[in-house]
């Protein structure tokens, strides 16, 4: 089994414009709503990836409140994904993407979440601790409400005998370093952030890959957009280009990339072939307007259209 847990669920509204007028009023063409956040859209995606298959399960863990976690609830029932829900007394967020067709931009309003309270936490932590004991893999991600400790990800680790792909930045990835996560996935961006330095050139970027690997991470991948991915250890560094699709929405990509790399290591692939697949399945991801909703077939054709990741000497 895969568990995919974290704190940051959302209610997603997607908001689609001719063009966004900033200042103006603007009529959308199209809205559509679906449960979202980093946790949910990974565990979304690791399960239409791994085709519900008994033995390749996936398992959510989140938290839910109010109206809005409600729909959240219920989007997931409708689509028969397993999920455990924390109920919580302040409502899940609402976030909002709106897609502005002419120029193809996509902006992201991000609503904060509403602090979690300690007994809410404490019974996301034993659900936690009960489902990782079954589970083969987990992927932690997103960031925190208020109310959740810095290192609450480092506790989680700490219950974690299995594989964990960290899916976070600042403080709480740092932190969790320490309990030597298997792979983390920070973007270029947030890993200058998480590290307080530029990762402008290739250089900067493989001394920053080889800092979170000291610190205690066994593999590291970054990723920025459409650019090269980088895949690195300690002594080894690989690189790969992504597929080239039309993009419809890039919400969730980095998400359906943790999915598919937690997938292909359960089926045994070594991690830059995970990464490939997972590649492939945020290069589909791009390709949908709601996120997280991949086509196993159409991800695996995908897959045939990257070149294998490419050794980059050290």
């Amino acid at each position: 089994m895969i568990l995919a847990a974290g704190l940051s669920p959302a209610w997603q509204q997607i908001v689609m414009l001719d063009r966004l007028r900033v200042g103006e009023v603007n009529r959308a063409r199209d809205v559509q709503w679906c449960a979202s956040g980093k946790a949910l859209n990974v565990g979304r995606a690791a399960h239409c990836l791994a085709g519900g298959s008994d033995s390749n399960t996936v398992q959510t863990l989140s938290t839910i409140g109010g109206l809005t976690g409600h729909s959240i609830r219920d989007d997931f029932e409708r689509d028969a994904i397993p999920a455990i829900w924390i109920e919580t007394q302040a409502p899940t967020r609402v976030c909002t993407t709106i897609l502005d067709r002419e120029s193809g931009a996509t902006t992201e309003l991000v609503e904060n979440a509403q602090p979690i309270l300690p007994h809410e936490l404490a019974a996301f932590r034993d659900a936690y601790r009960q489902q990782v004991a079954a589970a083969e893999l987990a992927v932690l991600a997103g960031s925190f409400p208020g109310g959740v400790p810095v290192d609450f990800y480092h506790e989680l680790l700490a219950d974690s005998k299995i594989p964990v792909i960290l899916d976070c930045q600042r403080e709480p990835l740092l932190a969790a370093l320490a309990r030597r996560p298997f792979l983390v996935k920070p973007n270029r961006e947030e890993l200058g952030n998480t590290l307080g330095r530029p990762v402008d050139t290739e250089s900067d970027l493989h001394a920053a890959m080889r800092d979170l690997c000291r610190r205690g991470a066994t593999w590291v991948v970054v990723t920025a957009g459409k650019q090269r991915v980088w895949i690195g250890s300690e002594t080894k560094l690989y690189s790969a280009q992504p597929p080239q699709v039309e993009t419809i929405n890039p919400i969730g990509c980095g998400d359906c990339l943790a999915a598919g790399i937690a997938v292909g290591l359960t089926r045994g692939f070594d991690v830059p072939d995970a990464v490939l697949f997972g590649m492939a399945a945020a290069a589909e991801n791009a390709r949908q307007l709601l996120p997280a909703r991949l086509d196993r077939v159409r991800v695996a054709a995908l897959r045939e259209e990257i070149r294998p990741a490419a050794t980059v000497p050290q």
